[in-house]
């Protein structure tokens, strides 16, 4: 019987980059055309993005995936 693999989480420094460009979630939002709730449940680890709504967010907060998103 196999062991089973360590799951990995992934996190995110979401809310520290919309903070560094003085953006509240709202504004994200809007910009990359989700609800302010959507934002807030990405930080909080609830809910993880579908790679193009990552990517989208890299883009609104002028990162790449790897500043933003990593495994823990």
């Amino acid at each position: 019987m196999k062991d089973k693999p360590e799951q990995l989480i992934l996190k995110n420094r979401l809310k520290i980059a919309r903070a560094e460009k003085n953006m509240s979630q709202g504004e994200l939002a809007n910009t990359v055309g989700v609800s302010r709730q959507t934002i807030s449940s990405i930080e909080t680890g609830q809910f993880n993005p579908t790679a193009k709504l990552a990517l989208i967010l890299c883009i609104a907060l002028d990162k790449k995936f790897e500043e933003l998103f990593y495994f823990d």
